[in-house]
């Protein structure tokens, strides 16, 4: 890519190579869906680059993100994980993604999670054509009314903001700005 990147990602290696190879490229995989969903609400308060810093640390520490072990886990794992120096030790999102991964696996069992995500933008991808980075939102009707289905659900940390952020991440919505070389292959993927 060129310097045409969009510039939220700046200069920093990890970043950059985040912006290029995932943000924005549709996910339709659902516990890959239901990870980029925790880590947002892992996010809250804090700047993505924290959390892309610490990705790998809280793979390990959640045994690879899979629902079906995590929805196991009772106080003893919350201990082990508050004492893990590598992820945000917060015990509301730490409990958080305990009573979600219970919720993926209610989801998952009677509709599946991928498709009960990608209903709030009918099935494709929302392409924005933004012309600058002060055109994007920080929310949206579709993210407001995923955050109230995900609450309604049991799922915690998933206000407005953050499950724009998903959706952008995801691929549910293509706000890479239009002169991003990104845009162009991001809608492609569509």
């Amino acid at each position: 890519m060129t310097e045409t990147r969009c510039p939220w990602c700046g200069t920093d290696p990890l970043y950059v190579s985040y912006h290029d190879t995932d943000w924005g490229r549709p996910e339709r995989d659902p516990r890959a869906l239901w990870e980029k969903l925790i880590l947002d609400g892992f996010q809250a308060g804090l700047s993505w680059i924290t959390i892309l810093r610490k990705r790998e640390n809280f793979r390990a520490a959640f045994h690879g993100f899979r629902p079906e072990v995590i929805a196991t886990w009772g106080e003893d794992e919350v201990a082990r994980l508050l004492a893990d120096p590598g992820i945000v030790r917060h015990r509301g999102k730490i409990e958080g993604t305990l009573r979600s991964a219970r919720a993926y696996l209610e989801i998952e069992a009677k509709e599946g999670f991928s498709p009960f995500l990608w209903s709030f933008v009918g099935g494709a991808p929302i392409q924005s054509n933004l012309a600058s980075m002060s055109d994007a939102l920080t929310e949206s009707p579709e993210s407001r009314a995923m955050s109230r289905a995900l609450k309604a659900r049991g799922f915690t940390f998933c206000g407005p903001t953050i499950t724009y952020a998903f959706m952008q991440a995801v691929g549910m919505v293509n706000d890479h700005l239009v002169t991003c070389p990104a845009h162009a292959e991001c809608a492609a993927m569509a």
